[in-house]
């Protein structure tokens, strides 16, 4: 096959041709073109001006001008270079490099087995042109001939030496393998593809460090500004003003001022009424100032975004103070203290009348009993306190109130829910007959010695003034005896003539006769009497004959008071 292209460039060589080549350099055989008769050997080879290998040879890198052994030449120079006639030798296929000026050299024969080392080093084969994506391509070592076990000593070194050359050779160019400056054994293997997918893994990895640490640093500077705000912009000079400026004054609000409240909590309520601009701002104030004034328990009408000197000034104002205050006292019936509470709010009283017919409708049970008899099932479930409601305040609003305060009250005593209605009757009873704490549980522990079965004296009545009077109607008629009337009126609430505890409360009891009904003194006593309404003392025994002693001291001084309500 021809050598070269018709412009003058070199044509590589098959693939087959090269394989072609390989074994007939291998076998020794002499390569002849069809129909050609064989060669005479020459007398004595030539000797080669250079050393020739066949690493060379099958390259290309030394042509080959003849074939078969050859007898050493005289030492004259050789003769001029000759067309080889037909059948001389094969002819190698270069690669597409300009074939060199190297002068020819026999080929001494040798045998196949000598031969072997040619293909045996490292697996290194013949080399191969490049394949079209750029990569050299080496035949496999298992295509030549296995090395024999001499062949591999002489190999390791120029395969050690190859590799030292390869790491030292400079990077080359596909310019320079193409201008023959460099061949693809000086470049050695071209270098694997960058890995795309894993690239594309560490970047997203990369920014999701990114993003954690930012997202950290965020979350601290959030934590450390919620945390220290206040001193972050006292160290910065960033902070804002306590106060309202002046002039910002608009609208209307209400601020109610409990008994005892001082400027704390005071300073509070102006800012949950919206007057002024921060909690503190208002105490603050009243400390730079040095202020100290007395304040007075009330409902106040103020404006919204004051500032705290001019709060000041509406609070000491007594135009300002709304008279929304109710003040009921302990043992007023159901309709007294919706007469205190009209009074206080404006609230009509009818109004409040209304709001009370319906008892269950603030959590208060209804015995039928009671309503049965025209009673009030209100009734000792308003507690006797001093009220201040806001000018919103309700007909029902302040019912609620009251009646929430007075289960508080029972809560605080420990009184069980199922035994509220009973606490609260004894406790009526207690508030009306008794002054003093002390005789308050005195007379609670009468009241139990005479529901006491074994009690022989009484027989289960209580026999109370009070009661008898509540059932009767002249409980306010101003006087604390009985009439005889009322004395014998069978109405549900005469324990003079029932046995046991009245049907419902006869009053509105506060907390120490509640107390006084959960927390009786110990002592035999059946029978007290008041003997001094001035002072309240009240004398207290077990037999009735002591007793009648004690009424004829009472009897005496009414004698001597007869205005005062004997």
């Amino acid at each position: 096959m021809p050598d070269s292209s018709p412009d003058g460039e070199a044509v590589p060589p098959s693939r087959r041709a090269a394989r072609e080549a390989a074994r007939r350099a291998a076998t020794g055989e002499t390569p002849t073109q069809a129909g050609a008769a064989p060669t005479p050997a020459p007398a004595a080879p030539a000797p080669a001006e250079a050393a020739t290998t066949w690493e060379s040879l099958i390259t290309g890198a030394t042509p080959i001008v003849g074939s078969g052994p050859t007898a050493p030449a005289a030492p004259a120079a050789p003769p001029p270079a000759a067309e080889p006639a037909p059948g001389s030798g094969f002819q190698p296929v270069p690669l597409r490099t300009p074939r060199p000026t190297t002068e020819p050299v026999d080929i001494v024969e040798s045998s196949a087995a000598d031969d072997s080392w040619i293909f045996a080093g490292a697996g290194v084969g013949p080399a191969m042109p490049y394949s079209r994506s750029g990569a050299a391509s080496t035949a496999p070592a298992s295509a030549a001939s296995p090395a024999g076990p001499t062949a591999s000593a002489p190999s390791a070194a120029p395969r050690d030496a190859r590799r030292e050359q390869a790491r030292q050779a400079p990077v080359a160019t596909l310019d320079d393998l193409f201008s023959g400056s460099t061949s693809t054994e000086d470049i050695g293997n071209v270098p694997p593809a960058k890995n795309k997918k894993r690239r594309r893994i560490g970047g997203w990895i990369a920014l999701g460090v990114v993003l954690l640490i930012l997202g950290g640093i965020a979350g601290g500077a959030y934590y450390v500004w919620t945390t220290y705000e206040d001193q972050i912009r006292e160290v910065m000079g960033w902070e804002e003003p306590k106060d309202y400026e002046a002039g910002l004054a608009n609208g209307e609000t209400y601020v109610t001022i409990a008994q005892g409240d001082t400027g704390s909590p005071i300073s509070q309520s102006l800012f949950d009424a919206g007057v002024t601009k921060t909690a503190d701002a208002f105490y603050d104030y009243l400390i730079t100032s040095g202020q100290n004034p007395m304040f007075h328990p009330g409902v106040y009408k103020l404006q919204k975004q004051m500032t705290s000197e001019a709060a000041l000034a509406a609070l000491l104002d007594a135009a300002n103070k709304q008279e929304f205050t109710a003040q009921i006292p302990e043992g007023y019936t159901v309709d007294g203290t919706l007469e205190r509470i009209s009074e206080g709010t404006g609230i009509p009283l009818a109004d409040l009348q209304a709001a009370a017919a319906d008892a269950s409708a603030y959590g208060v049970p209804v015995d039928p009993a009671i309503v049965a008899t025209g009673g009030q099932p209100l009734e000792g479930w308003l507690f006797p306190a001093t009220y201040t409601f806001d000018p919103s305040v309700t007909a029902q609003s302040a019912i609620q109130t009251l009646v929430d305060r007075t289960v508080q009250s029972l809560d605080a005593a420990g009184v069980p829910v199922e035994r509220r209605q009973e606490i609260l009757t004894t406790a009526s009873i207690i508030q009306r007959e008794a002054r003093y704490e002390v005789d308050m549980q005195k007379v609670s522990r009468v009241i139990l010695n005479r529901l006491d079965p074994g009690n022989q004296e009484t027989f289960g009545k209580l026999q109370m003034d009070s009661t008898a009077q509540y059932g009767f109607g002249e409980m306010h008629d101003g006087t604390v005896s009985s009439s005889e009337e009322a004395l014998n009126d069978p109405n549900p609430w005469n324990t003079y003539y029932h046995t046991g505890l009245p049907i419902g409360p006869i009053s509105n009891p506060g907390d120490v006769a509640i107390n006084a009904a959960m927390h009786p003194a110990d002592g035999p006593w059946l029978y007290f009497v008041t003997v001094n309404l001035d002072t309240g003392e009240t004398q207290f025994t077990s037999t009735y004959s002591e007793h009648l002693k004690y009424v004829d001291q009472w009897q005496q001084w009414c004698s001597e008071h007869p205005d005062q309500g004997c």
